[in-house]
């Protein structure tokens, strides 16, 4: 077992990539999280790998697991890990999943990241048959997941600094600001008056489309947040009952383990 560790999990997103390394007993000793650059190429990856990996004294992994929803970026990190590091990276996807139960009208669809979401949430189900991952990144996706590995679909909604972003490309005279909570809904001047309504408003939309959603499924559901946004949120969203920041990194590395087994490579 131990020729398979670390492992290292890469997830690459449209605006943050996360890195991960994980231990034999998929514990994650060091995390990373670095700004996705379309323009750099497989060397310019490489290079960055072993800075990260250096900064920390960390060992060179053995494994790779990749989840990208950036196409031209995990090409690239796939073919600096064959050449600098001579490793074969299982890269997630419905594909290479055949044993969960991607209730999908086009199962194939699934974002590579909602799947490793899956995985990730599977031990806050041992109470409850459902569970919902609101994974705040540049879009938030809610992933509708239930126990035992099953996919059983979602909501996809515009990320906050995605709205704010378009908010201030439409109106020259609003100010820039910071995505924090204000001390009250009411705003007295235009900076408290955007930020309620971005992060109060946003958390009511978050808190009524869970409420929705719980009302669709037959029984009980567990939320689980994670992502940037998340801590933000954090305390104001009143239907998410756990934040877990590392929940796509260790879901990913479940989700190889888990592949692993019915490889018949871990025991």
């Amino acid at each position: 077992m131990s020729t398979l560790f670390p492992l290292l999990a890469i997830d690459v997103g449209n605006t943050s990539t996360v890195l991960g390394l994980a231990d034999e007993h998929l514990r994650l000793t060091h995390t990373w999280r670095v700004r996705t650059n379309r323009d750099l190429l497989p060397d310019d990856l490489a290079v960055q790998l072993h800075s990260l990996l250096s900064l920390t004294g960390a060992r060179l992994p053995a494994s790779a697991v990749l989840s990208s929803v950036a196409p031209p970026v995990g090409q690239n990190y796939q073919l600096a890990l064959r050449q600098h590091f001579g490793l074969e990276a299982l890269e997630v996807s419905a594909e290479t999943l055949p044993q969960v139960s991607i209730e999908l009208d086009q199962p194939g669809s699934v974002g590579a990241d909602r799947l490793c979401n899956m995985f990730g949430a599977e031990e806050y189900l041992t109470s409850h048959e459902y569970g919902v991952v609101v994974d705040f990144g540049t879009s938030t996706n809610f992933d509708v997941v239930g126990r035992g590995h099953r996919f059983l679909g979602g909501v996809l909604a515009t990320g906050a600094q995605v709205s704010a972003d378009a908010l201030f490309s439409r109106a020259a005279k609003l100010p820039r600001i910071a995505l924090e909570a204000p001390q009250s809904a009411i705003g007295r001047n235009t900076v408290h008056a955007l930020q309620s309504g971005l992060v109060y408003g946003y958390a009511e939309m978050v808190d009524g489309l869970l409420r929705r959603i719980r009302r669709e499924l037959p029984g009980d559901a567990v939320a689980i947040a994670t992502g940037g946004f998340a801590r933000t949120i954090q305390g104001i969203c009143r239907e998410i009952d756990h934040y877990d920041e590392t929940l796509t990194l260790r879901g990913m590395t479940l989700l190889w383990s888990h592949q692993q087994r019915v490889l018949g490579r871990l025991d």
